[in-house]
C-alpha cells in the first residue's frame, strides 16, 4: 500500500495517481487498486458549508480535517492541502481508528 502522503496546494502530483471529487469516486478508485488524491478544502466547499468565517471559497478547518478523515476512512492516501499539519494529524488518527496504523501512544486507565 502506498503510504501517506500530504502535498501542499500547489505541488504537482504523480500522473499515475488518480484524482477523487467525491467520497464515492475515493471508494470506487480505491476499489480499482489506484492511488487516489484529494483536496479536503474542495469536497468541504462542495458539502454546501461554509467555515465559520462565512467565507464561501474558504470551508473552514473543521470542515476540512472531517473530509480529510472521510477520505482517508475511504482509502484516499495523498492529500493536497494548505493545512499540512492539521491533515496528517487527522488522517493519522483515521488509520489507527480504522486499524490500518499502530496508535502513536496508549495508555491503560484504571478505575
Amino acid at each position: 500500500m502506498t503510504a501517506l502522503r500530504v502535498l501542499a496546494p500547489g505541488d504537482r502530483g504523480d500522473p499515475s495517481w488518480a484524482e477523487a471529487h467525491s467520497i464515492a469516486e475515493v471508494e470506487e478508485l480505491v476499489r480499482a487498486g489506484r492511488t487516489v488524491v484529494v483536496t479536503p478544502a474542495e469536497l468541504a466547499r462542495e458539502g454546501g458549508r461554509s467555515g465559520v468565517s462565512g467565507d464561501p471559497e474558504d470551508p473552514g478547518e473543521a470542515a476540512e480535517l472531517a473530509a480529510a478523515s472521510l477520505c482517508a476512512w475511504a482509502g484516499a492516501r495523498i492529500f493536497r492541502t494548505a493545512r499540512p499539519d492539521q491533515v496528517r494529524l487527522a488522517v493519522e488518527m483515521t488509520e489507527s481508528l480504522a486499524g490500518r496504523r499502530p496508535p502513536a501512544l496508549t495508555r491503560r486507565g484504571l478505575a
